[in-house]
Protein backbone atom coordinates (compact mmCIF):
# COMPACT_ATOMS: atom_id res chain seq x y z
CA UNK A 1 0.00 0.00 0.00
CA UNK A 2 1.32 3.49 -0.91
CA UNK A 3 0.50 6.19 1.42
CA UNK A 4 1.41 9.62 0.05
CA UNK A 5 -0.15 11.49 -2.31
CA UNK A 6 1.16 13.87 -4.72
CA UNK A 7 0.75 16.94 -2.38
CA UNK A 8 2.67 15.56 -0.02
CA UNK A 9 -0.55 14.22 2.16
CA UNK A 10 -0.16 10.67 4.08
CA UNK A 11 -3.08 8.65 3.08
CA UNK A 12 -4.27 6.84 6.57
CA UNK A 13 -7.22 4.45 6.83
CA UNK A 14 -10.21 5.84 8.83
CA UNK A 15 -10.51 4.09 12.52
CA UNK A 16 -13.42 5.51 13.75
CA UNK A 17 -15.80 2.92 12.53
CA UNK A 18 -12.81 0.30 14.91
CA UNK A 19 -13.43 2.73 17.94
CA UNK A 20 -16.14 4.44 20.59
CA UNK A 21 -17.40 7.42 20.05
CA UNK A 22 -15.67 8.78 23.63
CA UNK A 23 -12.02 7.50 21.87
CA UNK A 24 -12.59 9.21 18.23
CA UNK A 25 -13.07 12.40 20.23
CA UNK A 26 -10.19 11.62 22.37
CA UNK A 27 -8.57 11.03 18.66
CA UNK A 28 -9.55 13.81 17.20
CA UNK A 29 -8.71 16.45 20.38
CA UNK A 30 -5.44 14.81 20.78
CA UNK A 31 -4.63 15.27 16.92
CA UNK A 32 -5.26 18.99 17.16
CA UNK A 33 -3.19 19.06 20.26
CA UNK A 34 -0.20 18.09 17.79
CA UNK A 35 -1.26 20.62 15.26
CA UNK A 36 -1.56 23.39 17.53
CA UNK A 37 1.67 22.59 19.33
CA UNK A 38 3.27 22.72 15.93
CA UNK A 39 1.43 25.83 14.77
CA UNK A 40 2.54 27.74 18.18
CA UNK A 41 5.97 26.96 17.68
CA UNK A 42 6.53 24.07 19.97
CA UNK A 43 7.46 21.19 17.95
CA UNK A 44 10.58 19.26 17.45
CA UNK A 45 9.65 17.93 13.51
CA UNK A 46 8.56 13.92 14.45
CA UNK A 47 10.14 13.97 18.29
CA UNK A 48 8.75 14.57 21.00
CA UNK A 49 5.37 13.43 22.08
CA UNK A 50 1.40 13.91 23.90
CA UNK A 51 -0.84 10.99 24.91
CA UNK A 52 -4.21 11.10 25.34
CA UNK A 53 -5.55 8.44 27.89
CA UNK A 54 -8.55 6.57 26.16
CA UNK A 55 -12.18 7.40 27.63
CA UNK A 56 -13.36 3.94 29.98
CA UNK A 57 -10.20 2.51 29.60
CA UNK A 58 -8.00 2.16 32.76
CA UNK A 59 -4.88 0.91 30.79
CA UNK A 60 -4.69 2.01 27.23
CA UNK A 61 -3.58 5.81 26.14
CA UNK A 62 -3.35 7.26 22.47
CA UNK A 63 -0.18 8.58 21.32
CA UNK A 64 2.17 9.55 17.68
CA UNK A 65 3.09 7.01 15.26
CA UNK A 66 6.95 7.54 15.43
CA UNK A 67 8.06 9.31 11.73
CA UNK A 68 5.03 11.44 11.33
CA UNK A 69 5.35 15.41 11.81
CA UNK A 70 3.31 17.18 13.89
CA UNK A 71 1.61 18.99 11.26
CA UNK A 72 0.30 15.65 9.71
CA UNK A 73 -1.20 14.06 13.10
CA UNK A 74 -4.49 13.09 12.30
CA UNK A 75 -7.37 11.51 14.58
CA UNK A 76 -6.81 8.20 12.88
CA UNK A 77 -2.88 7.76 12.60
CA UNK A 78 -2.64 7.43 16.22
CA UNK A 79 -2.10 4.38 18.29
CA UNK A 80 -3.52 2.99 21.10
CA UNK A 81 -0.97 1.59 23.63
CA UNK A 82 -1.64 -0.67 27.08
CA UNK A 83 0.35 0.53 29.95
CA UNK A 84 2.62 -2.39 29.19
CA UNK A 85 3.17 -1.26 26.02
CA UNK A 86 1.42 -3.77 24.27
CA UNK A 87 -0.13 -2.01 21.06
CA UNK A 88 -3.94 -2.59 20.95
CA UNK A 89 -4.91 -0.88 17.81
CA UNK A 90 -2.91 0.88 14.70
CA UNK A 91 -4.13 1.94 11.29
CA UNK A 92 -2.48 0.19 8.12
CA UNK A 93 0.49 1.92 7.84
CA UNK A 94 1.45 0.55 4.47
CA UNK A 95 5.18 0.51 3.29
CA UNK A 96 5.90 2.54 5.95
CA UNK A 97 5.04 0.22 9.06
CA UNK A 98 5.14 2.94 11.52
CA UNK A 99 5.62 2.09 15.51
CA UNK A 100 5.71 4.20 18.36
CA UNK A 101 8.95 6.13 19.83
CA UNK A 102 10.21 4.01 22.88
CA UNK A 103 11.37 7.38 25.13
CA UNK A 104 7.54 8.65 24.26
CA UNK A 105 6.15 5.43 25.60
CA UNK A 106 8.48 5.36 29.01
CA UNK A 107 7.63 8.91 29.84
CA UNK A 108 3.91 8.66 29.05
CA UNK A 109 3.16 5.22 30.36
CA UNK A 110 4.94 6.23 33.80
CA UNK A 111 2.68 9.43 34.03
CA UNK A 112 -0.49 8.01 32.80
CA UNK A 113 -0.26 4.64 35.15
CA UNK A 114 0.87 6.82 38.44
CA UNK A 115 -1.71 9.65 37.81
CA UNK A 116 -5.14 8.38 36.59
CA UNK A 117 -6.97 12.12 36.81
CA UNK A 118 -4.55 13.28 34.14
CA UNK A 119 -6.03 12.48 30.47
CA UNK A 120 -3.67 14.19 28.70
CA UNK A 121 0.37 14.43 28.66
CA UNK A 122 2.93 17.04 26.76
CA UNK A 123 6.44 16.70 26.41
CA UNK A 124 7.90 19.64 24.05
CA UNK A 125 12.00 20.34 23.02
CA UNK A 126 11.07 23.78 22.10
CA UNK A 127 14.23 25.95 21.97
CA UNK A 128 13.16 28.17 24.78
CA UNK A 129 12.08 25.03 27.30
CA UNK A 130 15.91 23.58 26.23
CA UNK A 131 17.47 26.62 27.23
CA UNK A 132 15.76 27.27 30.54
CA UNK A 133 16.01 23.61 31.45
CA UNK A 134 19.73 24.07 30.87
CA UNK A 135 19.77 26.71 33.34
CA UNK A 136 21.38 26.24 36.97
CA UNK A 137 18.30 28.85 38.12
CA UNK A 138 15.85 26.98 36.48
CA UNK A 139 12.16 29.06 35.31
CA UNK A 140 12.51 32.23 37.65
CA UNK A 141 9.01 34.02 38.88
CA UNK A 142 10.03 37.14 36.85
CA UNK A 143 6.45 37.76 34.87
CA UNK A 144 2.61 36.59 36.20
CA UNK A 145 2.41 34.02 33.90
CA UNK A 146 6.07 32.71 35.11
CA UNK A 147 4.93 32.89 38.59
CA UNK A 148 1.92 30.38 37.16
CA UNK A 149 4.65 27.80 37.82
CA UNK A 150 6.39 29.15 41.48
CA UNK A 151 6.41 25.42 42.67
CA UNK A 152 7.27 23.57 39.17
CA UNK A 153 9.01 20.15 39.51
CA UNK A 154 12.44 19.15 38.11
CA UNK A 155 13.77 15.96 37.12
CA UNK A 156 17.43 15.39 36.60
CA UNK A 157 18.91 14.27 33.38
CA UNK A 158 19.88 10.78 33.48
CA UNK A 159 20.29 10.36 29.97
CA UNK A 160 17.48 8.95 26.93
CA UNK A 161 14.85 8.16 28.76
CA UNK A 162 15.00 4.74 27.19
CA UNK A 163 15.26 2.55 30.90
CA UNK A 164 11.57 1.95 32.58
CA UNK A 165 14.03 2.26 36.12
CA UNK A 166 13.82 6.05 35.59
CA UNK A 167 9.78 5.92 35.22
CA UNK A 168 10.08 5.99 39.56
CA UNK A 169 12.11 9.35 39.35
CA UNK A 170 10.20 10.99 36.94
CA UNK A 171 6.91 10.43 38.59
CA UNK A 172 8.11 11.61 41.98
CA UNK A 173 9.12 14.72 40.61
CA UNK A 174 6.39 15.64 38.47
CA UNK A 175 4.23 14.44 42.34
CA UNK A 176 0.84 16.11 41.88
CA UNK A 177 1.70 18.98 39.71
CA UNK A 178 0.71 20.17 36.11
CA UNK A 179 4.17 21.05 34.84
CA UNK A 180 7.85 19.66 35.15
CA UNK A 181 10.74 20.69 33.91
CA UNK A 182 13.16 17.84 32.40
CA UNK A 183 17.05 19.61 33.31
CA UNK A 184 19.06 19.38 30.48
CA UNK A 185 16.37 17.98 28.12
CA UNK A 186 12.95 20.15 27.68
CA UNK A 187 9.25 20.29 29.27
CA UNK A 188 6.21 18.16 30.63
CA UNK A 189 3.17 19.22 31.40
CA UNK A 190 -0.10 17.41 32.08
CA UNK A 191 -3.80 17.76 32.67
CA UNK A 192 -7.47 16.15 33.18
CA UNK A 193 -8.03 17.35 29.68
CA UNK A 194 -5.98 17.74 26.53
CA UNK A 195 -7.12 21.48 26.56
CA UNK A 196 -5.77 21.82 29.89
CA UNK A 197 -2.35 20.04 28.87
CA UNK A 198 -2.24 22.40 26.09
CA UNK A 199 -2.98 25.36 28.20
CA UNK A 200 0.07 24.99 31.10
CA UNK A 201 2.27 24.22 28.28
CA UNK A 202 1.55 27.01 25.97
CA UNK A 203 2.05 29.03 29.13
CA UNK A 204 4.99 27.46 30.14
CA UNK A 205 6.69 28.51 26.88
CA UNK A 206 5.47 31.62 27.24
CA UNK A 207 7.54 31.80 30.57
CA UNK A 208 10.29 30.56 29.23
CA UNK A 209 10.75 32.87 26.61
CA UNK A 210 10.27 35.63 28.56
CA UNK A 211 12.83 34.88 30.84
CA UNK A 212 15.10 34.27 28.25
CA UNK A 213 14.33 37.54 26.33
CA UNK A 214 14.77 39.90 30.39
CA UNK A 215 18.03 37.61 30.63
CA UNK A 216 19.22 39.04 27.70
CA UNK A 217 18.73 42.34 28.72
CA UNK A 218 21.82 41.70 30.98
CA UNK A 219 20.46 44.48 33.64
CA UNK A 220 18.80 43.22 36.87
CA UNK A 221 15.25 42.03 37.46
CA UNK A 222 12.71 43.79 39.13
CA UNK A 223 11.67 42.17 42.09
CA UNK A 224 8.13 40.49 43.44
CA UNK A 225 7.67 40.08 47.35
CA UNK A 226 7.42 36.38 48.25
CA UNK A 227 3.99 36.52 50.02
CA UNK A 228 2.75 38.23 46.27
CA UNK A 229 4.25 35.40 44.43
CA UNK A 230 2.73 32.82 46.71
CA UNK A 231 -0.84 34.68 46.50
CA UNK A 232 -0.92 35.00 42.34
CA UNK A 233 0.73 31.47 42.43
CA UNK A 234 -2.51 30.20 44.26
CA UNK A 235 -4.73 32.28 41.98
CA UNK A 236 -3.81 29.88 38.92
CA UNK A 237 -4.27 26.63 41.18
CA UNK A 238 -7.03 24.39 39.54
CA UNK A 239 -8.85 24.31 42.95
CA UNK A 240 -8.97 28.20 43.42
CA UNK A 241 -10.17 28.89 39.47
CA UNK A 242 -12.01 27.54 36.78
CA UNK A 243 -10.26 24.57 34.98
CA UNK A 244 -7.97 25.66 31.95
CA UNK A 245 -9.49 24.88 28.55
CA UNK A 246 -12.93 24.99 29.67
CA UNK A 247 -13.24 28.23 27.69
CA UNK A 248 -10.31 27.96 25.20
CA UNK A 249 -10.12 24.85 24.01
CA UNK A 250 -13.44 25.38 22.05
CA UNK A 251 -12.44 28.46 20.70
CA UNK A 252 -8.33 27.00 19.72
CA UNK A 253 -10.64 24.29 17.78
CA UNK A 254 -12.48 26.86 15.64
CA UNK A 255 -9.06 28.52 14.92
CA UNK A 256 -7.60 25.03 13.71
CA UNK A 257 -10.86 24.21 11.61
CA UNK A 258 -10.23 27.53 9.56
CA UNK A 259 -6.74 26.93 8.72
CA UNK A 260 -6.18 23.41 8.94
CA UNK A 261 -9.46 21.12 9.60
CA UNK A 262 -7.39 17.78 8.48
CA UNK A 263 -6.93 16.39 11.75
CA UNK A 264 -10.45 15.42 12.24
CA UNK A 265 -9.64 12.53 9.46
Amino acid sequence: MKNDLPDGRLVIPSMQAHCSPAEWQARVDLAACYRLVAMYGMADMMANHISSRVPDEDDAFLINAYGMMYEEITASSLIKVSHDGTVLSQPDFGELNYGINKAGYVIHSAVHEARPEVACVIHTHSWASMAVSSLQCGLLPLTQTAMRFLHIGYHDYQGVVLDLAEQASLVKDLGPGEALILRNHGALTVGRTVGEAFNWMHRLELACRSQLAAMACNTPFSPVAQPVLEDTWNNYQPGTRRPYGVMEWPALLRSLDRIDPGYRT
